[in-house]
């Protein structure tokens, strides 16, 4: 397994802007994950370890596009009919194989069929008639019509999957295109995943007064797997630091990161911080932002630690604006870099400076283009409010006073792979 330096978080600053931290990561965070081969039938979804190359063209010859007839186009009658005698046949998966290749005439052709040397043009059979042993051809076609040129899709030895490209259907396809049965790509990312706090119980278990049901290891764990990353789902930890200390020295171990949530404030009861100092360091990220201002990033040893907050949006937006990027850099992948859309803004917002804010919200259809409507609760504890929104709209660290009608930027759950 790939480690970490001692110090590749080390990074100073009591409230950090989150493109400060962002910019860090991008300095600081090298690959861990490891490289294996894997057939096309395991390769969705995984992170592609090298560039590609065509080992052929594709299509590897001319061909036709169409059901009709091949024919030379100087042999065809610019201004009235043509009659031509039909001298062949060529199926899809046939090799041409004309009596004469030299003789004038027209030969029957199917879709994906090889183009017999020396005819540039296909006709339609829709634009030509059959008599007899003759086909007569309507004026009108262009040199080359219907038509397709060897490689026209892909040149042997072109780049046509790039390393860190996270593998999709269509990218399967096109290697499977030119010949590839198996692809290397990255170990997934071997993630260990903790809640914390002696009020979480188990979904499914009596939840007495006081008791709340664990619904951030559920979240997390379907982001972490979105992201190709093999989780160990390692549970609740009781708000104890000697349990929480060698829970978290046992996943520090065989995993490339341990991710927690809960537990990283300065609470009495919020024993992680103290945790993993005592296993290795944290550097402290007090992170400018609105939800989600505690965050906890430093090594267990040499494996990577994060710790989100508590409640379940903030523990939702940090991780999709900042432990994927941070999970992107381990696991091989390019960054994913999410697009931001201009909307008008439907609603009034007052923020402080100096920090960046995401408001929840929902998108409706107006005359030249989109409105933004706030989700009526922003509590960071309003988990239902991510599943009512559409996204978020993403207020920068300059903007204090949103007024409705304003163009701001707003960042759709697509755009983060929720």
């Amino acid at each position: 397994m790939a480690q970490l330096s001692d110090d590749c978080f080390a990074f100073g600053g009591a409230l950090t802007p989150l493109d400060d931290a962002l910019a860090v990561l991008e300095e600081r965070i090298s690959v861990v994950a490891e490289v294996e081969t894997v057939t096309l039938r395991d390769a969705l979804g995984r992170i592609l370890a090298e560039d590609i190359r065509a080992g052929r063209s594709v299509p590897p010859h001319d061909n036709s596009a169409v059901d009709g007839y091949a024919v030379r186009f100087a042999e065809l009658d610019p201004d009235g009919e043509t009659r031509l005698p039909a001298i062949g046949r060529i199926a899809a998966g046939d090799a041409p194989d004309l009596a004469d290749p030299a003789a004038r005439g027209a030969v029957r052709i199917f879709t994906g069929a090889v183009m017999p040397a020396g005819f540039d043009t296909v006709m339609m059979q829709e634009d030509c008639r059959e008599d007899g042993d003759t086909v007569r051809i309507a004026p009108g076609i262009k040199r080359g019509a219907n038509r397709r040129f060897a490689g026209e899709d892909v040149e042997e030895g072109a780049v046509i999957l790039s390393a860190g490209q996270r593998l999709r259907p269509q990218d399967l396809g096109l290697a499977a295109s030119v010949g590839l049965s198996d692809l290397p790509v990255r170990t997934r990312l071997r993630t260990a995943l903790f809640s914390t706090g002696n009020e979480l119980r188990e979904p499914g278990a009596e939840a007495a007064a006081g008791a709340v049901y664990d619904a951030n290891r559920f979240a997390l764990a379907g982001l972490l797997e979105q992201l190709g990353c093999a989780v160990s789902d390692l549970g609740i930890l009781p708000d104890d630091r000697a349990t929480i200390t060698g829970a978290l020295a046992a996943a520090g171990t065989g995993h490339d990161l341990v991710l927690t949530s809960g537990g990283v404030s300065v609470g009495e009861e919020d024993h992680v911080r103290a945790a993993v100092e005592s296993l290795g360091q944290i550097h402290f990220w007090r992170l400018a932002i609105k939800p989600g201002r505690p965050v906890a990033l430093g090594q267990i040893g040499r494996t990577p630690f994060v710790g989100l907050p508590g409640n379940p949006v903030a523990v939702m937006v940090t991780f999709l604006r900042f432990a994927r990027p941070l999970i992107d850099r381990l696991s091989g992948a390019r960054v994913h870099v999410p697009r931001l859309f201009p909307v008008r803004a439907g609603f009034d917002h007052r923020k402080k400076a100096n920090r960046r804010e995401w408001v929840r919200a929902t998108l409706e259809p107006c005359n030249d283009g989109w409105t933004a409507h706030k989700f009526a609760r922003q509590g960071a504890g309003i988990l239902s409010s991510m599943t009512a929104a559409s996204g978020l709209v993403e207020l920068p660290e300059d903007a204090t006073d949103i007024r409705a009608g304003m163009t701001v930027d707003f960042l759709p759950f697509s755009e983060l792979g929720t």
